[in-house]
Order: C-alpha cells, then structure tokens, then sequence
C-alpha cells in the first residue's frame, strides 16, 4: 500500500485532544474545592473553560484545518455579538429591579 492511500489514524490525533479536556474537567473539580476568592474562582474557571472550548472547536468541530480567512471573519462577528450583549445588560438589570428610567 503507498502512504498516499494510508488512511490518518484518527484515534492518534483526537486521544491527546480528550486527555486534555479530562485534565482541564479535572482542574476544575480541585478548583472548586479550593478555598479561593470569589473572583479567583470565577477567573480560573473563565480561564478553563476557555480553553476547553477553543479544544473543542479547534479538533472536534474541525476547524484547525479552515482557512485563515474564516477565522478572520469569526473574530470580528463574534466582537460584535459581545459589544450588543453589552448594550442590552443595563435594560436587563433595571427590569429586574422594575425601576423606571432615572430622571
């Protein structure tokens, strides 16, 4: 058999990527069983959880191997998302206190 028709050992190269993800679940269960600050927790845990989705989206969703470009058209829409998120929390929190516009 020539090895352009060799088949990829996928198991090879998705093991790492789960043996990574099951470090990180497992930091986060010593973590939360940590006596640190409130913001320390949440960082850590921000922090984590961050990276187990860039693995997650990078290997399991195939997008290590996209162009360049895509990720160039994602970061910019994904910028936008979050500044409008951003505009709507201050309506959020006002409706859950039922306070009128300040005047």
């Amino acid at each position: 058999m020539s090895p352009a028709n060799k088949s990829p050992n996928v198991i090879a190269k998705y093991l790492p990527v789960y043996f990574a993800l099951l470090c990180i679940s497992i930091i986060q269960v010593l973590v939360s069983y940590q006596h640190f600050s409130m913001i320390g927790t949440l960082t850590i845990f921000l922090l984590l959880a961050t990276a187990s989705a860039g693995l997650a989206v990078m290997y399991f969703m195939h997008l290590a191997k996209e162009r360049r470009s895509l990720f160039l058209t994602l970061i910019p829409a994904v910028i936008f998302v979050l500044l409008m998120m951003n505009m709507i929390w201050s309506d959020g929190y006002r409706l859950l206190n039922l306070r009128p516009f300040p005047h």
